[in-house]
């Protein structure tokens, strides 16, 4: 009998397209190229199969980019928002313009899409809904791989600007014992 392989939970964190004029550039759109050619590089170590479950969120720039990749490779896709669809485009996507709403709209088409009211009901007070997603995609990681998580990262090695960013989620991944892949978009 054939060995059956282990699943892996591939999941993501990563920077946002820049607002325009962002008064100090991290991931400006001239960038997007390069940084999609990252995640592929990055993910060719690992040869995700759809054995495997791809687990992000669904901004403009290093979600959809991961999500664009990991569906190209046929892994099965899931998507966490904090908020309802149309709040999370206004507030994550649609100022990078409409291409960027287009793109989310075709993985959110071919993903498992859930949402943080509708999954885990409404948050606390005082709780951000960006560290509580993160929080919740770490533990959806794994409990869909039995702990088999590689956590790739598009960072710039900074905080964010405001809580929820990638730097939380480096930090709740390392909290608990894992380790990360990361692309240092100051490199690129």
């Amino acid at each position: 009998m054939p060995k059956t392989a282990l699943r892996r939970a591939f999941l993501f964190s990563g920077h946002m397209i820049d607002v325009p004029d962002r008064a100090r550039p991290r991931f400006p759109p001239r960038l997007e190229s390069l940084v999609a050619a990252e995640i592929s590089n990055n993910l060719d170590l690992f040869r995700p199969t759809a054995v495997d479950v791809a687990i992000s969120s669904g901004a403009c720039g290093g979600d959809i980019l991961f999500g664009e990749a990991m569906l190209a490779r046929g892994v099965p896709l899931r998507i966490y928002l904090p908020f309802g669809e149309a709040d999370f485009i206004e507030k994550s996507v649609s100022f990078a313009g409409g291409r960027w709403v287009e793109r989310f709209h075709r993985l959110t088409e071919q993903a498992v899409t859930q949402t943080a009211p509708d999954s885990l009901g409404l948050g606390q007070a005082g709780e951000d809904p960006y560290e509580r997603t993160n929080l919740w995609m770490l533990a959806e990681a794994k409990r869909l791989a039995g702990g088999l998580i590689v956590f790739l990262c598009v960072w710039d090695g900074q905080g964010g600007d405001g809580p929820g960013g990638t730097k939380h989620m480096v930090e709740a991944v390392e909290e608990s014992g894992g380790k990360f892949q990361w692309i240092d978009i100051r490199r690129l």
